[in-house]
């Protein structure tokens, strides 16, 4: 055969290769396991599907070898060709939309993007457990789209539910913000969209991350894999793991992830008490636990938190780690195995959870195509109302903190308007981090050149914004304009994975350049924050030239046309503030390294909860266009709780302390009030309230919070008009406080509850003659 010829065909047979193999892709790919035109393997026990999961799971773990199935413990797991299996890559990434961060996902093809939602911290604020929900859907019908067509798995380590404590945070944006219940009720909601369960099935499996106390990831020298945080049980109980909890109980997550630190001198994935004791047996966790990517390596090399390498992979099995993000299992197991540190059925434990997972996603039931998703497709995904769902998402995320009257602007009144900033025309900073490839971007400038006339200068060249020479035409046009809008803030080059804040300030000269301009301005200048993280605008927030404050954080692939909408007031605002915006004098007051959340000599504590000082704007701040009046029509005074007696015949005293009553110790379901809250728009301009409930225990209970946040409903009212809400306040959920000892308990006496100016007493009585078993 002649050269030329043997080219010719190995082309022909190359072409043939791309074309069966993008055929492949649009057609949907092929199973995972349990090919029904695999001969070999289609009559195998754990390929029939009318058999219960846990039975197909254990036949499944005795016809796999030891080598093999240490290689299946790790993110990269292999293929078992003789049983039909493929290779796995577990790590993919939701977080808000379907990600490239993670290998398991990628663009291009009939998938060159993926609906690209605001970054969390801008959706929490919304506060709209509907949202949320509808959003995980959403992106999980993307997800199990791109799975079909071969770009993405089916597992997604999202959401990150972990506390926005300090506000130097670099990966704060990612999480619901600095309230646990807040993120709770974001991790449950979420999750539950994500997963789409129907019974024991799911659409995708989703992982909530990082646990836990995990919330520094590089400051002044310290960290994320050094850091040792010590935490009190009580903050444990009470802020840390509260939103896990939720995600597990109320959102039935399919995983956990466990963090890079340690917590009290262990590292989390090594730890029984928190992985075996508390996610699997007092939450009980039905699914996987994972590592944070190579934290097990970490632990060893960085940590040395054992002699041998052999040692920290036992540590990690034994104690409930299911699987290594990394190749450390797959290396050291069989080790350990040898040398009588781990047994195989520790091993078969780890992946009876991981494969249970797998099962529950269909991925050993054959052919996707005939599984309920196996009709999702390239058509599934960047859908019309997928692209109107992110821009609602964004109108409700962005917070309107100061407003003098100038907004919403005026079509006919401003009719050229001077967009000036580091972040006017951006991208990709919408954004955030551990975002794919967005369906397409709608930038400020071009969201607001939609409405009016525009005249565009950037101002600073970036926002590091570490020269002035720019200033000058910045003020020329806001001289000449009948508005100016300024759109600052920060990107990634400022706060991220990696990378914590220094300070809460504006960058380099952005501080300046705003109160340049604002002086320059002919008309009203509305200042525009772009920002995972909090920053101390006091400046312009007593500067009366800036006569507007808007937060956007990073609202996503639709932003700029939601900041436009409420600029003009198409949308009227009714975000809140998730995290509290510190001065920057609060951090000389509180190192990061310091876990601590209340308030000890000279340390003023942490979050709404427990900071007493001065804020440039509090947690749940958020203005509107619109006036609205909150009243209580239905509010009971006073509630019976009903101590369990058999408890006090077995002298069981640690049911009372301090006048308080150990949650457990009584019947919770028979402890729920109503709470009827009438809302009135008394403005002239239909917008949407959120109603914050807080309650404050007795003054007697000092180790409790100040204030807590236990409920909140998004309602919207048309101008003029009244909308009732009806809250239950639980007094076991609600009601309860944390002891020194990690220990929840309903406080006897009165408890305070507010909403906005209006406050309400509960009386809470003990009755000793309530529950007999």
């Amino acid at each position: 055969m002649s050269r030329t010829k043997h080219d010719s065909l190995t082309l022909l047979l190359l072409l043939l290769i791309a074309i069966l193999s993008i055929s492949s892709v649009e057609s949907g790919r092929p199973p995972f396991a349990c090919d029904p035109r695999n001969g070999l393997t289609r009559s195998l026990r754990f390929c029939r599907t009318n058999l219960p999961i846990h039975v197909r799971v254990r036949d499944l773990l005795g016809r796999l070898t030891l080598p093999e199935k240490i290689r299946l413990l790790v993110n990269n797991a292999i293929d078992v060709p003789r049983l039909g299996i493929r290779g796995y890559e577990w790590w993919s990434e939701a977080l808000h939309g379907v990600s490239n961060v993670g290998p398991g996902t990628k663009f291009g093809g009939s998938f060159p993007g993926a609906t690209s939602f605001p970054q969390v911290i801008t959706t929490a604020a919304s506060f709209n457990e509907s949202l949320w929900e509808r959003i995980g859907q959403v992106v999980s019908d993307e997800a199990r789209a791109m799975y079909n067509g071969g770009m993405a798995g089916l597992t997604y380590w999202s959401p990150n539910v972990n506390i926005f404590r300090d506000p130097r945070w670099g990966r704060g944006q990612e999480t619901p913000g600095e309230d646990p219940v807040l993120a709770g009720k974001y991790a449950a909601s979420y999750v539950r969209g994500l997963q789409s369960a129907t019974g024991n099935r799911l659409k995708v499996a989703a992982c909530c991350k990082h646990y836990t106390a995990y919330d520094i990831d590089n400051w002044k020298g310290v960290d994320r894999f050094h850091f040792n945080a010590r935490v009190s049980k009580q903050d444990l109980a009470d802020t840390y793991n509260v939103p896990f909890k939720a995600c597990v109980v109320e959102g039935k997550v399919a995983s956990v992830m466990c963090s890079y630190n340690q917590v009290n001198g262990k590292p989390t994935c090594a730890d029984p008490d928190l992985l075996k004791g508390t996610i699997r047996g007092q939450w009980h966790l039905n699914g996987y636990i994972v590592s944070d990517c190579d934290s097990v390596g970490v632990m060893y090399d960085t940590q040395h938190f054992t002699v041998t390498p052999e040692e920290s992979a036992a540590a990690t099995i034994k104690a409930g780690l299911d699987l290594d993000c990394g190749p450390f299992l797959a290396i050291y197991t069989d080790l350990a195995i040898r040398r009588g540190l781990l047994t195989v059925t520790d091993v078969d434990m780890a992946l009876a959870n991981t494969i249970t997972v797998q099962m529950r996603l269909g991925m050993f039931d054959g052919e996707p195509s005939a599984q309920p998703y196996g009709h999702l497709g390239p058509r599934h995904v960047c859908t019309p109302d997928h692209k109107q769902l992110a821009l609602e998402a964004a109108r409700q995320g962005i917070v309107l903190l100061k407003n003098s009257r100038s907004l919403p602007l005026s079509t006919s009144r401003h009719r050229t308007v001077a967009v000036i900033g580091p972040n006017s025309d951006v991208t990709e900073t919408m954004i955030g981090n551990y975002a794919g490839v967005a369906c397409d971007y709608t930038s400020p400038l071009k969201g607001i050149s939609r409405y009016v006339r525009t005249v565009h200068q950037a101002g600073c060249s970036n926002v590091a914004c570490k020269a002035k020479n720019l200033f000058g035409f910045a003020e020329v046009a806001a001289r000449h304009a009948d508005a100016t809008v300024l759109i600052m803030g920060l990107d990634q080059s400022i706060e991220a994975e990696f990378k914590d804040r220094t300070g809460l300030l504006l960058p380099g000269y952005q501080q300046e350049l705003v109160t340049r301009v604002a002086q320059a301005s002919k008309g009203p200048t509305i200042l525009v924050l772009m920002s995972g993280g909090p920053i101390d605008v006091s400046f312009a927030k007593y500067n009366r030239r800036v006569s507007a404050i808007l937060w956007a954080g990073y609202p996503g692939q639709a932003g700029g046309t939601a900041i436009a909408d409420i600029l003009f007031g198409t949308t009227n605002p009714g975000g809140k503030l998730p995290m509290t915006w510190y001065p920057q004098s609060y951090l000389a007051k509180v190192p990061m390294t310091n876990m601590g959340m209340r308030p000890s000599r000279g340390y003023p504590g942490r979050t709404y909860r427990f900071y007493k000082g001065p804020v440039v704007f509090p947690f749940g701040h958020g203005l509107s266009y619109t006036n609205f009046k909150q009243s209580l029509a239905l509010a009971p005074t006073d509630l019976s709780v009903l101590i369990n007696t058999n408890l006090l015949a077995t002298k069981n005293y640690s049911t009372f302390s301090s006048n308080t009553i150990r949650v457990k110790h009584t019947n919770c379901d028979s402890l729920s009030l109503p709470l009827h809250i009438d809302v009135e728009n008394i403005g002239n301009m239909d917008g949407t309230h959120t109603l914050l409930l807080f309650s404050e225990p007795p003054a007697s209970v000092k180790w409790s919070p100040n204030k807590q946040l236990i409920s909140f409903h998004r309602v919207h009212v048309v101008a003029g008009s009244k909308q009732r809400v009806k809250i239950d306040v639980h007094a076991c959920k609600h009601l309860s406080v944390v002891d020194d000892f990690g220990i929840r308990r309903i406080p006897m006496g009165q408890h305070s509850l507010y909403i906005g100016d209006l406050k309400h007493s509960i009386s809470l009585q003990a009755n000793l003659e309530g529950i007999k078993n």
